[in-house]
């Protein structure tokens, strides 16, 4: 099988593709011949060595992939030989070839395809988990979204629409047409805009009842300012540490001087009636079932129209760095693939 591997901790271009052994499914496991992985934020930061989670480099990361079953391990049943799937991975995902638990397979619609079902793990389940578990958004309530181009973005736009929210989004504005197709009610570009006092306008001064925020540092202190009476501020990443292609003390310093450590103390909450939560679908392994029940929400979702990812990209494997370029470059709307 054939493997990306970060090498060592640093740009792109440590990124290397390595020749292995096929790996043998193990008791409660099945072997995927992989068509596609998904390209995640948290691999990004892994090769940049700013991912705590991430196992000693040198490493193979990854999350997701699609493709299709090829073998099962003992107390599988053999009829899964054969089917289409998509599956959650604990890294490893970069690879041709596959071992995951049984639990972390779906099957996959037929008329789901192997990109598309490589983009639904990651980013639809973080959007699931922030919107619907967590963030209990309903129908009227308003939902400013953060990178709303990128994978997690699109999937929550997507949901947050479905329900009958009102949504703002935050993005470049060379993204904002393809963003307005896709249901958003009012977007902000970052780059020009304050999204706090804009925000503050198209609200009419109420603020908003959901903020789904990877951004980190100063950007939650501002979410949380914005937040209406009963708001929610959905924490899911820190990408303000990865100004550049390579790990930066600075940034890290920036974005820790400008978190609001205070704020979000009990009494403060208390008084402002407001909520504060995060999300981190890496640390949901102990969790399985409870994926599994989201999956199945999110494929009924799929059956109604509601949710389709939007790829941006799909490189193969031999392209692994320009994909991470691609990504550090903020030039995606939608999911990044890699393909074997």
């Amino acid at each position: 099988m054939r493997q990306i591997w970060i090498a060592k901790a640093g740009a792109p271009e440590v990124l290397a593709v390595k020749e292995a052994s096929d790996p043998q499914p193990a008791p409660g496991e099945m072997r995927i011949r992989v068509e596609a992985a998904g390209v995640n934020f948290a691999d990004v930061m892994g090769r940049m060595g700013a991912y705590p989670d991430l196992p000693p480099i040198p490493v193979v990361p990854g999350y997701e992939v699609s493709g299709r079953v090829d073998a099962v391990g003992d107390g599988v049943d053999r009829s899964w030989i054969g089917r289409d799937v998509f599956a959650l991975t604990r890294f490893g995902g970069y690879s041709d070839v596959v071992c995951t638990p049984e639990k972390q397979v779906f099957v996959r619609p037929a008329d789901m395809s192997a990109e598309q079902g490589a983009a639904i793990p990651v980013n639809y389940f973080t959007a699931w988990q922030l919107i619907a578990v967590m963030g209990g958004l309903k129908s009227g309530e308003t939902v400013l979204i953060h990178s709303a181009g990128g994978g997690v973005g699109i999937a929550a736009i997507q949901i947050a629409k479905y329900i009958g929210a009102h949504v703002i989004g935050t993005a470049s504005a060379t993204k904002h047409a393809e963003l307005r197709a896709l249901g958003v009610d009012h977007l902000i570009d970052y780059r020009t805009e304050d999204f706090e006092k804009r925000a503050r306008e198209i609200t009419e001064g109420r603020g908003v009842e959901l903020i789904l925020d990877a951004v980190g540092g100063s950007s939650f202190k501002k979410g949380y300012r914005l937040l209406a009476p009963t708001g929610r501020l959905g924490m899911f990443g820190v990408s303000s540490l990865a100004t550049g292609k390579t790990r930066s003390l600075g940034a890290m310093m920036s974005m820790l001087a400008g978190t609001p450590w205070l704020q979000f103390n009990p009494l403060a909450l208390l008084n402002a009636n407001k909520g504060v939560f995060g999300v981190n679908l890496g640390h949901m392994w102990g969790e399985v079932d409870r994926l599994r029940g989201w999956g199945e929400e999110l494929l009924a979702l799929w059956s109604a129209g509601a949710v389709k990812p939007r790829i941006a990209k799909v490189f193969s494997f031999d392209d692994a760095p320009e994909a991470h370029h691609f990504i550090q470059d903020r030039k995606n709307i939608g999911k990044v693939l890699l393909k074997p």
